[in-house]
């Protein structure tokens, strides 16, 4: 098996004093939970530590840890107790049960009963929960005025909660909602995690949306870009009118502010003109065009 540099793991020096010791663990504890570091390893990392801690924490464990890593073992050698270790230091250890978070090293050098009360201890402090991930699309209007929502929820047993999400108004699309406590339930005493839920705005049929802003196509006769109109306009907050420039052309943009998702600064409405031109059909819509035509001789589009 391998020697375990328990001074190496928690990142400090072998005449630390206890005080150092427990900063230096609490700090990896914190690094390394498997409820907040979801990285590859970090759960090994996370008994590692644990598993130093409680022998460094404990005088007679650390002492007699000191005696043999005294010897000039680093961690990574190769180890094996040294003869007579388990009538001697390790004796007072029972060596009936087990305990799946302690290395091999650990129960050898201090036993598997050891081991044992140790992981008791861990299961025994209060955990707060994992938290809960999940993701919700809510239309683009319930984004702009704010409302409510149901989540379902199912359990790893088949069982299913619903809860009421409220939705603030003038939420982006990836912002997260956090419900506190609603996640997985914390152990022996402790607090619950929280529910994250993911905001995802379905498409429109009219509007498009950009962060805040949201932008549209406003379709207009000839005539009202010819001459000037005020036209409505559709808005998420209801329509409004807008005033359409004398000789607008095709494509351009116009703004109207404020008229985007609500918040701090709220977002704006960008409107581009399309300007639509009625079938000639009949022998008078024909003879409107040319009459059109021959009143603008000079009109060159291309």
């Amino acid at each position: 098996m391998e020697f375990k540099d328990y001074y190496d793991i928690l990142g400090v020096k072998p005449d630390s004093s206890e005080a150092e010791i427990k900063t230096a663990y609490r700090k990896l504890a914190r690094k390394y939970h498997p409820d907040k570091n979801k990285d590859a390893g970090a759960e090994d990392q996370f008994k590692s530590v644990n598993e130093a801690y409680e022998v460094l924490k404990d005088k007679e464990k650390r002492a007699s840890y000191d005696d043999i890593r005294a010897g000039g073992y680093r961690g990574g050698d190769s180890f094996r107790p040294p003869p007579g270790w388990g009538n001697g230091n390790s004796a007072q250890f029972d060596f009936g049960g087990g305990a799946g978070d302690f290395s091999d090293f650990f129960e050898s050098m201090f036993g598997r009963a050891a081991a044992g009360r140790a992981q008791a201890g861990h299961r025994h402090r209060p955990m707060r929960g994992r938290d809960v991930q999940a993701h919700i699309d809510i239309d683009l209007e319930t984004a702009f005025s704010g409302g409510k929502t149901r989540v379902s929820l199912h359990d790893g047993a088949g069982g299913e909660r619903v809860l009421e999400v409220t939705i603030p108004a003038g939420i982006e699309s990836g912002k997260v909602i956090r419900l506190a406590g609603q996640g997985h339930p914390g152990a022996a005493g402790g607090a619950g995690g929280d529910l994250l839920i993911e905001i995802g705005i379905r498409s429109h049929a009219h509007f498009k949306l950009d962060g805040r802003n949201v932008s549209t196509s406003l379709a207009v006769a000839p005539w009202e870009a010819a001459l000037g109109a005020r036209v409505p306009v559709p808005t998420l907050g209801g329509t409004v009118d807008l005033q359409i420039p004398p000789g607008t052309q095709s494509g351009r943009k116009m703004r109207l502010k404020g008229r985007g998702l609500p918040g701090k600064t709220a977002g704006d409405q960008l409107v581009t003109v399309e300007i639509h031109v009625p079938k000639a059909v009949s022998d008078a819509d024909k003879s409107a065009y040319k009459a059109l035509r021959e009143a603008f001789p000079d009109f060159q589009p291309r």
